[in-house]
């Protein structure tokens, strides 16, 4: 059963991410979630959520597949593959393209009677890959 509420947690992040919509986004993410984008970056939970209040990065495309559920207890990490069509605003306001294919993991943790994601990190942009194996 747990490794299907992580699934079907990640499908909810990205469905939410797709959207843009900040209440959903705001559920699924932990208060102390981090993110670390490819190029390094990090960005907190409100750091996160206040890309789409400021329309600051538009999705129009966005899943994950290829994921794989590993499981500790409390917590569990997926990884997989995050597929994107995806702009963002630069500091000058013009809207440049994110799109791409990344590697990501997903940290999610058992709290408040749920599961939350805590940690977000991709790699990439990748080439077309093939799904990982094993």
């Amino acid at each position: 059963m747990t490794r299907e509420q992580i699934l079907e947690l990640g499908t909810r992040w990205a469905d939410a991410e797709r959207r843009g919509d900040v209440a959903a986004l705001d559920t699924l993410l932990a208060d102390d979630f981090v993110g670390i984008g490819p190029r390094g970056f990090t960005l907190t939970k409100e750091q996160w959520l206040a890309r789409y209040r400021a329309d600051a990065l538009r999705n129009e495309s966005f899943a994950l597949e290829d994921v794989a559920v590993r499981l500790y207890g409390d917590t569990a990490v997926a990884t997989g593959r995050q597929v994107q069509r995806t702009q963002y605003r630069d500091p000058g306001g013009e809207f440049r393209d994110a799109s791409g294919q990344f590697r990501t993991s997903l940290v999610c943790v058992r709290q408040a009677g749920g599961w939350r994601i805590a940690g977000w990190q991709a790699s990439g942009p990748l080439p077309d890959v093939p799904p990982s194996r094993g």
